[in-house]
């Protein structure tokens, strides 16, 4: 059994309305097992029979789960998959202080890489007393004062229409949680 993580996009914002009951029971209906969700941001952990062997059964997994999701719930539906052993790689590779209390530790996941490293090339042109960012192995760290939050030039940067398909991000304390 291998163990992966749904990072959904864009649920329960935006009058997509999805119960964690019903994701849940749609990840069983696809025949995974070990199902459960965590919050209601559309984080769902499952095993498959057997771990997966490169690039494109992975990419066929993700299909098939959006396909589902966007069968079920009428939306068009983003994910990002994520096995169990990278997701603890991730969190531990953290390079900002998590427990600084005045800041949000984030992780920006993508299902397109290339996505990442544009939106890492704007590191320089951050204000680093607001927020700042790094490029991680498959993943983009980035840390912003929470009095800043939503509002911070990178969020906006991250926001674009572009973005929405391929990412999606996880605040690290989630991922603590996931990963328990």
């Amino acid at each position: 059994m291998t163990r992966y993580i749904a990072l959904l996009r864009g649920i329960n914002v935006n009058g997509i309305t999805i119960t964690m009951t019903d994701l849940a029971d749609t990840f069983t209906g696809l025949g995974y097992t070990d199902v459960k969700t965590v919050l209601a941001s559309g984080n769902v952990i499952f095993s498959i029979d057997k771990p997966l062997a490169n690039h494109e059964e992975l990419a066929a997994l993700k299909a098939r789960i959006e396909a589902a999701l966007t069968a079920r719930f009428e939306y068009e539906a983003w994910i990002v998959l994520i096995d169990h052993e990278t997701l603890d790689r991730v969190v531990r590779a953290y390079p900002f202080d998590e427990k600084h209390a005045a800041w949000h530790p984030y992780v920006m996941f993508s299902s397109e890489p290339g996505h990442l490293s544009e939106l890492a090339g704007h590191a320089r042109e951050l204000d680093a007393a607001d927020e700042r960012v790094e490029l991680g192995h498959g993943v983009l760290y980035w840390e912003v004062k929470k009095a800043v939050g939503v509002k911070s030039a990178f969020s906006k940067k991250s926001g674009k229409v572009k973005y929405r398909a391929t990412t999606t991000t996880r605040n690290l304390h989630t991922l603590h949680t996931l990963l328990e």
